[in-house]
């Protein structure tokens, strides 16, 4: 029974606290926490829920917040910085809740809503080594970012963690992109198409190749991710609708999204069948659609031409670094890629049992 009630899940994991904490108790206990309780649910709350995070636990002036996105979490982070530290004007400075964040990607343990493991102690580290106001992440973080986020970090290089066998390379995010812009009226910018791609439905006729389907969706999401102009909900977000018959008004409705794709796909023999098609869902009209045929070998730029194609239909402008990264696959096999697609498959399902299967095609 303990089996089945713990799973194992990647995951971007914000650890935060408040900067002297006691000294403020001291002066004054019942105003601190006043002032705490209402940060927390007039900032820290609305923005999580704003970033598709998930309130893990609160700690006396800690908390835990669990996000599916790196570029979530940092960014996240970085909106609740600026707003804690406007929050702030017109109090003493003595007065004044700082927070220090650290953010970490790692593996996590999931038991009934909590979560354990190196990744949360990790972000816990990380939030112990920020400055007052700061923001410090893990390599794993700053990777993901690429040029998805507006920021410049320090690079602190790797720092002995307590109880950890291995150094953790550390970067803080730059004072100066965690400061509010403040006696300007705010510029309007332009927002980004926020799209959710929903799982490809196995036309193969063969239960056993659901892992072909959920796969492909998953790199077009992937893919998606990479393009700095684009927001792309995760998939541990769109794939709570996969096999259900809901609307795609309803769905865009529930995600607060403004397109969606969904598609099939049907595998047989050497050859695959992949249908996709783009849905502007405030208009609930059609973008884009195709339908594309080819041998499995072409498996890979077959997902190169979909991804690319998604991007010129929403007329988002492609920097060649994120067609770079598009195209660049870990493989070039298809053979190999079927094997890690079906590892994948039985990773995600969060046993013993099918992790040990997974690690057979590993």
């Amino acid at each position: 029974m303990a089996e089945e009630r713990t799973q194992r899940r990647l995951a971007a994991i914000m650890a935060a606290d408040v900067s002297g904490y006691s000294r403020l108790i001291e002066q004054d206990e019942a105003g601190a926490l006043a002032v705490l309780k209402q940060r927390r649910r007039e900032i820290l709350q609305p923005l999580v829920v704003e970033h598709h995070g998930r309130i893990v636990k609160v700690m006396g002036d800690g908390v835990l917040v669990e996000f599916a996105s790196a570029v979530s979490a940092v960014a996240c982070a970085v909106e609740l910085q600026k707003r804690i530290s406007t929050a702030n004007d017109g109090i003493a400075p003595g007065r004044h809740i700082l927070l220090r964040i650290g953010i970490n990607l790692g593996d996590v343990v999931v038991e009934g809503g909590d979560l354990y493991g190196d990744g949360v102690i990790i972000a816990v580290r990380l939030q112990a080594m920020a400055e007052p106001g700061g923001i410090c992440i893990s390599r794993g973080v700053h990777e993901q970012l690429g040029t998805k986020l507006p920021l410049a970090f320090d690079d602190l290089g790797p720092r002995a963690v307590k109880n950890l066998a291995k150094p953790i390379h550390v970067l803080c995010v730059r004072a100066s992109a965690l400061q509010p812009e403040r006696g300007r009226e705010p510029q309007p910018q332009l927002a980004k198409p926020c799209i959710a791609v929903l799982p490809l439905t196995n036309l193969s006729g063969d239960p056993e190749q659901e892992y072909f389907s959920d796969g492909i969706t998953e790199d077009i999401i992937t893919d998606l991710s990479k393009v700095s102009m684009l927001h792309v909900l995760s998939r541990n977000t769109t794939f709570t609708f996969k096999g259900k018959a809901v609307e795609i008004g309803q769905i865009a409705q529930r995600l607060k999204v403004g397109y969606v794709i969904e598609g099939s796909v049907r595998k047989t023999g050497g050859r695959v069948r992949i249908t996709a098609q783009l849905i502007d869902a405030g208009k609930d009209s059609h973008i884009w659609g195709e339908r594309y045929d080819r041998e499995l070998n072409d498996i890979f730029a077959l997902q190169d031409e979909i991804s690319q194609a998604i991007v010129a239909a929403l007329k988002v402008r492609l920097l060649p670094e994120e067609r770079e990264a598009i195209e660049n696959r870990s493989t070039d096999d298809p053979k190999a890629y079927q094997l890690y697609l079906m590892g994948r498959h039985y990773y995600l399902r969060s046993s013993a049992r099918n992790l040990e299967i997974a690690i057979r095609f590993g």
